[in-house]
Protein backbone atom coordinates (compact mmCIF):
# COMPACT_ATOMS: atom_id res chain seq x y z
CA UNK A 1 0.00 0.00 0.00
CA UNK A 2 1.54 3.67 -0.90
CA UNK A 3 0.58 6.21 1.80
CA UNK A 4 1.84 9.83 0.85
CA UNK A 5 3.48 11.59 4.12
CA UNK A 6 2.71 14.79 5.63
CA UNK A 7 6.06 15.85 3.84
CA UNK A 8 4.58 14.45 0.35
CA UNK A 9 7.16 11.57 0.05
CA UNK A 10 5.11 8.49 -0.83
CA UNK A 11 6.22 5.36 1.14
CA UNK A 12 5.53 2.27 0.77
CA UNK A 13 4.33 -0.33 3.13
CA UNK A 14 3.84 -4.25 3.33
CA UNK A 15 1.13 -5.94 4.88
CA UNK A 16 2.45 -8.01 7.63
CA UNK A 17 1.38 -11.15 9.51
CA UNK A 18 2.21 -11.81 13.21
CA UNK A 19 3.50 -14.79 15.46
CA UNK A 20 1.61 -17.64 16.25
CA UNK A 21 0.71 -17.95 19.87
CA UNK A 22 2.28 -19.78 22.51
CA UNK A 23 -0.30 -20.97 24.87
CA UNK A 24 -1.18 -24.06 26.61
CA UNK A 25 -4.50 -25.06 28.90
CA UNK A 26 -2.14 -24.13 31.92
CA UNK A 27 -1.57 -20.37 30.73
CA UNK A 28 -2.43 -18.56 34.17
CA UNK A 29 -1.11 -15.06 32.85
CA UNK A 30 -1.47 -13.64 29.00
CA UNK A 31 1.36 -11.54 28.28
CA UNK A 32 -0.17 -9.44 25.07
CA UNK A 33 2.49 -7.09 23.14
CA UNK A 34 1.08 -5.22 20.21
CA UNK A 35 2.69 -6.29 17.59
CA UNK A 36 6.30 -8.00 16.75
CA UNK A 37 9.13 -5.78 15.87
CA UNK A 38 11.04 -6.59 12.61
CA UNK A 39 13.57 -8.74 13.90
CA UNK A 40 11.20 -10.97 15.56
CA UNK A 41 9.21 -11.42 12.54
CA UNK A 42 12.53 -12.06 10.34
CA UNK A 43 13.44 -14.81 12.99
CA UNK A 44 10.04 -16.02 14.51
CA UNK A 45 10.56 -15.28 17.45
CA UNK A 46 8.81 -13.04 20.21
CA UNK A 47 10.96 -10.20 21.24
CA UNK A 48 14.10 -11.49 19.52
CA UNK A 49 15.59 -7.88 19.60
CA UNK A 50 18.75 -8.07 21.94
CA UNK A 51 17.85 -4.79 23.36
CA UNK A 52 14.46 -5.71 24.58
CA UNK A 53 14.49 -6.08 28.22
CA UNK A 54 11.60 -9.26 27.95
CA UNK A 55 13.71 -12.17 28.61
CA UNK A 56 15.99 -10.37 30.91
CA UNK A 57 13.25 -9.72 33.30
CA UNK A 58 11.85 -13.17 33.17
CA UNK A 59 14.80 -14.53 34.10
CA UNK A 60 15.05 -12.37 36.62
CA UNK A 61 11.83 -12.76 38.11
CA UNK A 62 13.19 -17.21 37.85
CA UNK A 63 16.63 -17.06 38.54
CA UNK A 64 17.28 -20.58 39.51
CA UNK A 65 15.43 -21.95 36.02
CA UNK A 66 18.07 -20.85 33.49
CA UNK A 67 16.55 -19.24 29.90
CA UNK A 68 17.69 -21.12 27.00
CA UNK A 69 20.06 -19.48 25.34
CA UNK A 70 19.15 -16.83 22.19
CA UNK A 71 21.38 -19.05 19.69
CA UNK A 72 18.93 -22.69 20.94
CA UNK A 73 16.02 -23.72 18.91
CA UNK A 74 13.07 -21.35 20.47
CA UNK A 75 10.64 -24.05 21.13
CA UNK A 76 12.88 -24.08 24.35
CA UNK A 77 11.73 -20.60 25.29
CA UNK A 78 8.72 -21.58 24.49
CA UNK A 79 8.71 -24.13 26.58
CA UNK A 80 10.20 -22.28 29.42
CA UNK A 81 7.19 -19.93 29.37
CA UNK A 82 4.70 -22.17 29.36
CA UNK A 83 6.29 -24.42 32.52
CA UNK A 84 5.58 -20.81 34.24
CA UNK A 85 2.32 -20.77 33.69
CA UNK A 86 2.78 -18.15 30.78
CA UNK A 87 1.70 -17.19 27.41
CA UNK A 88 2.62 -14.50 24.72
CA UNK A 89 0.58 -13.47 22.07
CA UNK A 90 0.07 -10.14 20.32
CA UNK A 91 -3.11 -7.55 20.07
CA UNK A 92 -2.89 -7.47 16.47
CA UNK A 93 -2.78 -10.42 13.95
CA UNK A 94 -1.33 -8.28 10.69
CA UNK A 95 -1.22 -4.92 10.08
CA UNK A 96 0.93 -2.66 7.56
CA UNK A 97 4.13 -1.00 9.12
CA UNK A 98 7.25 0.60 8.01
CA UNK A 99 10.33 -0.60 10.68
CA UNK A 100 9.29 -1.92 14.03
CA UNK A 101 7.48 1.19 16.26
CA UNK A 102 4.38 0.98 17.40
CA UNK A 103 3.66 4.28 16.14
CA UNK A 104 4.10 2.68 12.49
CA UNK A 105 0.94 0.62 13.47
CA UNK A 106 -1.39 1.00 10.48
CA UNK A 107 -4.32 -0.72 9.19
CA UNK A 108 -4.30 -3.28 11.66
CA UNK A 109 -6.51 -6.69 12.42
CA UNK A 110 -6.47 -7.88 15.93
CA UNK A 111 -6.34 -11.16 16.60
CA UNK A 112 -9.51 -13.91 17.30
CA UNK A 113 -9.11 -14.09 21.41
CA UNK A 114 -12.32 -15.40 21.48
CA UNK A 115 -10.55 -18.61 19.78
CA UNK A 116 -7.97 -19.37 22.80
CA UNK A 117 -8.71 -22.23 25.47
CA UNK A 118 -7.38 -21.12 28.40
CA UNK A 119 -9.15 -22.38 30.83
CA UNK A 120 -6.79 -21.07 34.08
CA UNK A 121 -6.52 -17.93 32.37
CA UNK A 122 -6.18 -15.72 35.79
CA UNK A 123 -4.99 -12.20 34.05
CA UNK A 124 -4.07 -10.32 30.89
CA UNK A 125 -0.82 -8.09 31.36
CA UNK A 126 -0.44 -5.81 28.36
CA UNK A 127 3.00 -5.36 27.64
CA UNK A 128 3.18 -1.26 26.70
CA UNK A 129 0.15 1.19 26.28
CA UNK A 130 -0.32 0.04 22.58
CA UNK A 131 -1.21 -3.28 23.44
CA UNK A 132 -3.14 -1.84 26.65
CA UNK A 133 -5.50 0.07 24.41
CA UNK A 134 -7.58 -3.03 23.47
CA UNK A 135 -7.68 -4.07 26.86
CA UNK A 136 -11.45 -3.94 26.74
CA UNK A 137 -11.92 -5.30 23.69
CA UNK A 138 -9.94 -8.58 24.46
CA UNK A 139 -11.39 -9.06 27.72
CA UNK A 140 -15.08 -8.98 26.39
CA UNK A 141 -13.62 -11.52 23.86
CA UNK A 142 -12.80 -14.06 26.46
CA UNK A 143 -15.66 -13.44 28.57
CA UNK A 144 -17.51 -13.59 25.63
CA UNK A 145 -16.20 -17.32 24.92
CA UNK A 146 -16.41 -18.68 28.22
CA UNK A 147 -20.00 -20.80 28.91
CA UNK A 148 -20.65 -19.95 32.27
CA UNK A 149 -20.39 -16.23 33.64
CA UNK A 150 -17.09 -16.14 35.67
CA UNK A 151 -15.47 -13.27 37.27
CA UNK A 152 -13.82 -10.14 35.73
CA UNK A 153 -10.20 -11.01 34.51
CA UNK A 154 -7.74 -8.41 35.67
CA UNK A 155 -5.61 -6.49 33.22
CA UNK A 156 -2.71 -4.96 33.90
CA UNK A 157 -0.83 -2.62 31.63
CA UNK A 158 2.88 -3.22 31.95
CA UNK A 159 5.58 -1.04 31.24
CA UNK A 160 7.21 -1.79 28.00
CA UNK A 161 10.20 -4.21 27.66
CA UNK A 162 11.12 -2.33 24.12
CA UNK A 163 14.29 -0.44 23.91
CA UNK A 164 12.10 2.51 22.75
CA UNK A 165 10.79 2.68 26.23
CA UNK A 166 13.68 4.14 27.91
CA UNK A 167 11.67 6.26 30.60
CA UNK A 168 11.86 3.06 32.60
CA UNK A 169 14.99 1.62 34.56
CA UNK A 170 15.47 -1.92 34.17
CA UNK A 171 14.99 -2.86 37.86
CA UNK A 172 11.49 0.04 37.71
CA UNK A 173 10.17 -2.51 34.72
CA UNK A 174 11.26 -5.53 36.72
CA UNK A 175 9.27 -4.96 40.05
CA UNK A 176 6.41 -4.06 38.23
CA UNK A 177 6.71 -7.65 35.94
CA UNK A 178 7.07 -9.45 38.83
CA UNK A 179 4.17 -7.95 40.90
CA UNK A 180 1.81 -9.23 38.58
CA UNK A 181 3.37 -12.44 38.48
CA UNK A 182 3.77 -12.87 42.11
CA UNK A 183 -0.25 -11.81 42.33
CA UNK A 184 -1.04 -14.79 40.54
CA UNK A 185 0.85 -17.16 42.15
CA UNK A 186 3.25 -18.28 39.39
CA UNK A 187 6.17 -16.21 41.12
Amino acid sequence: MKVETSKGKTEVSVRLTGLAPIVSPQTVVLILGSFPGVKSLALGQYYAHPQNHFWKILQAIWPSSPLPLANEPFAARADWLLHRGLGVWDVYAACEREGSLDSAIRDAAVNDFAGLELPRLGAIAHNGAESFRHSQRVVDAFAAARPEPSLPIPVYKLPSTSPANASWSFDRKLEAWRDVFVRHGIA
